[in-house]
């Protein structure tokens, strides 16, 4: 969470800071460790989390994470490392933020405080873990658990975007002969039978109007088509409409169950990690909210209340809907056993599973429709543009 902080340091009199931290006492913590007295401290909200507020895309954290991992597991110290991934760093930008934190280091600040100065590069969530791992002496671990934590959702997002490309493909290719029909070759056909008596066929008629309407006003219909677009993709980009077409899809019972089970998915995984690396669950619950849609974040804050109040975790969720029969009983397994950490990183990896079923069987269904759908549009397209040759033809046999 974020927590602005009015202090007093000897020299610089009273300010201002902000500190991201797990708790009011652990800002206290950090500001005290940097010479302040604190005088008053003001809970600003949550954290945002990787996908919810743009980081640094210059700056590779994913490999930073493992390449750091690597230098202390082979016995270098932090300093060392961060001097070592410096002096081969390419890119002039992220050199100075290695350089930058190789000087706060030696100006005494532990990491975590030195990462939180750059929130652009490292998100909040990756900042809190290192401070968690600072208190226990396992950074090397932290490290090793965020970086396989961002691989899985990484691995997650690029199989569903591999599994969407056929579909988008065939949609927009099959999209492209469909208008160079509408647009080039109907016309071509609507003149060569304007004005030479034959009764067409009624839809065949209608394609042929359609063919004279884009001869004569070809222009107009082009400006409207390429307004809606424009207009369409800027409303896009808004975030409200973007929330009201997820609202809206979350209420389409196959879709919105799908949409379910991977923010359970994602809920699950960095839930976990955080737990592994010693944050209580309600903090940890605190800073995953943002993971979820509006939808269930108040669920999600009903259930962190009740759990505040001392009840079971697996029972919270399940009150709330944030569960599985399946996960459930899992949750309830941790519970007894006391390894909640490992239990939810295990009902990440089942809702992953059951997620890439969902889109196994989603694209068998839909691919064959798809090829169906535009097959038959192409195919009365031709045969309509057609059909009056074929009448001519049988009557001069």
């Amino acid at each position: 969470m974020q927590f602005k902080i009015k202090a007093h340091r000897s020299g610089e009199g009273v300010c201002l800071l902000s500190f991201s931290a797990l708790d009011e006492s652990d800002a206290t913590s950090q500001a005290t460790s940097q010479g302040y007295k604190v005088l008053s401290i003001k809970n600003e909200g949550k954290v945002a989390l990787p996908g919810f507020k743009k980081s640094g895309n210059w700056f590779p954290l994913v490999p930073f994470s493992q390449e750091l991992l690597a230098l202390l597991d082979a016995g270098f110290s932090l300093v060392e490392a961060l001097e070592a991934l410096a002096e081969k760093e390419k890119n002039a930008e992220a050199k100075k933020v290695f350089d930058a934190l190789v000087a706060r280091l030696y100006e005494g600040q532990t990491l975590s405080t030195a990462l939180q100065e750059f929130p652009s590069v490292f998100p909040p969530l990756f900042v809190a873990t290192v401070r968690a791992s600072e208190k226990t002496g396992g950074l090397g671990e932290a490290l090793g658990r965020f970086f396989a934590y961002q691989s899985q959702l990484d691995f997650v997002r690029k199989k569903i975007i591999s599994a969407s490309i056929y579909p988008v493909l065939l949609m927009g290719v099959g999209g492209i002969v469909i208008l160079f029909l509408l647009t080039y070759v109907v016309p071509k056909f609507s003149v060569i039978y304007e004005g030479n008596g034959t009764n067409l066929p009624w839809l065949s008629q209608l394609l042929m109007n359609w063919g004279g309407l884009l001869k004569t006003h070809g222009v107009m219909i082009l400006l409207a088509v390429t307004s809606f677009v424009l207009v369409s993709i800027y409303g896009l980009t808004r975030p409200a409409l973007r929330e009201w077409l997820l609202l809206k899809l979350w209420h389409i019972p196959a879709i919105g169950e799908s949409m379910h089970v991977y923010q359970l998915a994602r809920f699950y995984r960095t839930l976990s990690m955080l737990l592994k690396g010693g944050i209580p669950i309600s903090t940890a619950l605190d800073m995953v909210s943002g993971l979820l849609q509006p939808v269930l974040q108040g669920r999600l804050k009903l259930a962190t209340v009740a759990i505040r109040e001392g009840q079971p975790i697996s029972r919270a969720m399940e009150e709330q809907q944030l569960t599985t029969s399946v996960s459930m009983r899992m949750l309830r397994v941790g519970e007894r056993t006391g390894n909640m950490g490992e239990m939810m990183e295990r009902i990440a990896i089942f809702y992953d599973e059951e997620m890439a079923r969902r889109v196994d069987w989603f694209l068998k269904m839909f691919e064959p429709i798809l090829m169906t759908v535009i097959g038959l549009v192409i195919g009365v397209i031709v045969v309509l543009m057609y059909m009056p040759i074929f009448d001519l033809a049988g009557s001069i046999q």
